[in-house]
């Protein structure tokens, strides 16, 4: 079987395939349509999120047997029509799960204790001790919408807290004893704290606007270490500068490309320059799941989860 890889990896990934005795090519820098000319070679693909693998580009893929995507989404391909064409979907969100569930708790302690705010002032010479008193995590009810691998990585990060963890998740009966799964409104009449831990879906597309936040009960912390288009980004800063959120903790985007691998090229708009100032915004570039550990992981999972479909 004949692989092809079309964005950077850990070694050990093309290293292990190579062991399992495919034959591994390498294209990072071709052009989407390059790729489509010469993709009925190959019998899987594997990728980050370069470009999109649309209905185009698989009825190209005469042979393709597999697509794996070194991530937790799959959201960059056409899953309704690869499996229909009988193409097996592999992503690796095992891979980095920890990563997320650590980075969301640092973003959380961070925001709350107001760490990035009070070093930012004290390398400027400004010893503010009453302005930068913190509140404390203990006593607070968690919610976390979504609880796969994500929402379950963080959850137990928190277990060690004195808090309260609820999720709320369309599947049903996924509840464990890190969280409680309840109904949507008793997440809204009870949480302090939202994380956002869901997949790219139409359902979740924009899923966090003006009308869902107005849902809640109390003011509350909000972070999304998930996808940035589930958040309308507008309605986000309406909801800072009114205090029904308190304060965000964003690792990505609305404005994200599809590869995720920048921003924007024009101005900047308007609700995110407002993110930019804010001392009760923390922003990170798209790497809660990316760590020196998780790379390896992520590369690993692919490895294992090829080898125990096709050999």
């Amino acid at each position: 079987m004949k692989i092809l890889h079309l964005d950077t990896n850990h070694d050990l990934l093309i290293n292990q395939l190579n062991t399992l005795g495919y034959i591994n090519d390498e294209d990072y820098t071709s052009s989407k349509s390059d790729i489509e000319a010469k993709i009925h070679n190959y019998d899987g693909i594997v990728l980050r999120s370069r470009f999109t693998i649309d209905k185009q580009f698989l009825d190209a893929a005469k042979k393709l047997k597999f697509i794996g995507r070194v991530g937790a989404g799959l959201e960059n391909i056409d899953c309704d029509y690869a499996e229909r064409k009988g193409i097996h979907l592999i992503s690796a969100p095992e891979g980095n799960r920890n990563a997320v569930g650590e980075h969301t708790l640092g973003m959380l302690l961070s925001l709350l204790n107001k760490l990035n705010k009070a070093d930012n002032e004290v390398r400027q010479g400004m010893w503010l001790r009453e302005d930068n008193r913190g509140i404390e995590l203990d006593g607070k009810t968690i919610g976390l919408i979504g609880y796969g691998n994500m929402g379950k990585a963080f959850a137990k990060k928190l277990s060690g807290f004195d808090v309260t963890v609820l999720c709320y998740d369309i599947k049903g009966n996924i509840g464990d004893l890190n969280a409680q799964q309840v109904s949507l409104k008793t997440f809204q009449d009870e949480v302090d704290v939202v994380s956002l831990h869901t997949p790219e879906t139409p359902l979740t597309l924009n899923m966090i606007n003006a009308t869902f936040i107005n849902q809640f009960a109390k003011p509350f912390w909000f972070f999304n270490t998930a996808r940035g288009k589930s958040v309308v980004t507008k309605d986000l800063v309406l909801a800072l500068k009114s205090g029904k959120i308190l304060g965000a903790g964003l690792d990505v985007l609305e404005y994200e490309k599809a590869s995720f691998e920048n921003l924007f090229s024009n101005t900047l708009p308007e609700a995110f320059q407002y993110l930019i100032d804010a001392n009760n915004v923390l922003l990170s570039p798209h790497v809660a799941g990316w760590t020196i550990e998780s790379k390896e992981k992520l590369a690993q999972t692919i490895v294992d989860k090829i080898k125990a479909e096709f050999c």
